[in-house]
């Protein structure tokens, strides 16, 4: 089993919500204070909410009563190295936002260019930069995940055994916190609880189905293997971030850094996308919207997932994930 206890989380603000194991029988509520962990689900201000979900439900009435309790003298701490960390949310819905980084989606149009078209790659790369100019004018692509494929922060991904091209795809994730329907981009942060590190792997290979055609990508095969999905290690509230527009995203492999970009190079920027998600359907609390992964990704480096490594992924303000690839048994 993989080692799911953290000494620290470098996180902003002065406290971030957690899912924990504190060895009472399971995971529960929990706020974290850098190197602290203090269990909410005996709280009398908490009205004893078992889960995290239980908090977002309310989420408004709640964050002052979590920052008055992070702020209590009397509050009894632990050490988080006594915490085993789960993903912070276990989210009904999760959206996710597709081809949203202007690089990303250039280095990946290179990638898969095979030059039977005539076109040299740097017409390719040309080709796409117009194209993403030319999406601004149309809504965001988001898709649809199953919240089964969730692991946490420190777990193992297991590489399943079918898949050829397993990748890697650090994202910005914001969490729901109330429920929404036809926002518009101008209220959107107003329905966001907080934010979270996700890594949204792929297998490239499963994308795309020759004999589809026309019915377009297999995001069932390609993204929803189990534990393809780390969150955490924290959900921290937007007060501590109001303005995700310009954090830090960097992901290393076996301590060689592979993704380096600021969420400034997003398409979409995260109001827009939410809004576009509460046109289609109705958020609700805890749930995920993914909003793109930046360049660096494996297919473009020519170098995917094998078991043994080691992916080390952080956002700033957000914490940090290590996770360990291991073959499917």
């Amino acid at each position: 089993m993989p080692d799911t206890r953290v000494r620290l989380i470098d996180h902003a603000g002065p406290w971030a919500l957690a899912r924990a194991d504190l060895g009472g029988g399971g995971p529960v509520p929990a706020l974290v204070s850098r190197d602290r962990i203090l269990d909410l689900s005996a709280r009398r201000e908490t009205a004893g909410a078992r889960t995290v979900t239980e908090l977002l439900e309310r989420w408004e009435a709640v964050l002052p009563v979590l920052e008055a309790v992070a702020a209590d003298p009397r509050a009894t701490w632990r050490p988080l190295a006594d915490a085993s960390l789960h993903s912070p949310v276990e989210p009904r819905q999760v959206f996710q936002a597709g081809a949203n980084y202007r690089t990303h989606v250039i280095d990946l149009a290179a990638a898969h260019h095979d030059g039977s078209d005539g076109r040299s790659v740097e017409q390719v790369r040309a080709d796409a930069a117009a194209a993403m100019d030319a999406r601004l004018r149309q809504p965001p692509f988001v898709f649809t995940g199953l919240p089964s494929a969730i692991c946490g922060p420190y777990d193992d991904v297991v590489l399943p055994r079918d898949g050829e091209q397993p990748d890697w795809e650090l994202e910005l994730a914001a969490v729901i916190g109330r429920p929404s329907r036809r926002l518009a981009v101008s209220e959107a942060l107003d329905a966001v609880a907080g934010w979270v590190i996700v890594n949204d792997l792929t297998l490239r290979d499963k994308v795309f189905r020759r004999e589809a055609g026309a019915l377009g990508a297999d995001w069932l095969s390609a993204k929803n293997a189990p534990t393809f999905l780390p969150a955490g290690p924290v959900l921290v509230p937007r007060p501590a971030i109001p303005d995700p527009g310009d954090l830090r995203i960097t992901l290393r492999l076996n301590g060689q850094v592979m993704q380096d970009e600021s969420t400034r190079d997003m398409i979409f920027d995260v109001p827009r996308i939410v809004a576009h998600c509460s046109q289609v359907a109705m958020l609700l609390p805890g749930d995920l919207v993914l909003t793109g992964s930046p360049a660096g990704n494996g297919l473009a480096r020519g170098r995917l997932l094998r078991p043994g490594d080691l992916m080390e992924s952080a956002i700033a303000g957000l914490g940090s994930q290590a996770n360990r690839c291991v073959a499917e048994a």
